[in-house]
């Protein structure tokens, strides 16, 4: 068959692929901050973190013009951008304190662990339906 002439440029940014990496690192973000209130339930006067929603979360950085690539976390990271935004971690201000002033719910966060499971599961779902798609198309021309 023909190509086109755009054709080529078509498929070097498909934003279905950004966003579903970008979710699924909000999703590894989000375990990791649950896990660390887990592993501070019994400390003393700590504060339950928690992350944005993923929607919030990326609309704002799309806004502020950054791209969903790598991004290095630390100096010593080889690629990536180093001034790359990643999603800060807010503490819970509805969160009920215990007598020890401990403001961890266990029971939430096997709920915020089960819902950031379940957004990395949607992620991959959405890269492999893009990537079976794209793969069809292509066998096609």
């Amino acid at each position: 068959m023909k190509s086109f002439e755009g054709e080529a440029r078509m498929f070097k940014n498909l934003e279905v692929f950004k966003i579903s990496h970008a979710m699924a690192v909000h999703a590894g973000q989000k375990q990791a901050v649950a896990a660390q209130n887990v592993a501070n339930s019994d400390t003393p006067e700590y504060k339950a973190r928690d992350v944005a929603p993923f929607a919030d979360s990326y609309r704002t950085h799309v806004s502020m013009g950054d791209s969903v690539g790598q991004r290095a976390t630390r100096d010593r990271h080889l690629h990536g951008v180093s001034d790359g935004h990643m999603a800060e971690p807010t503490i819970d201000e509805d969160a009920i304190a215990s007598p020890n002033g401990n403001t961890v719910s266990l029971e939430g966060e096997m709920l915020k662990s089960l819902d950031a499971k379940r957004q990395h599961d949607r992620a991959v779902a959405i890269y492999k339906s893009s990537l079976g798609i794209l793969r069809a198309t292509l066998s096609r021309q």
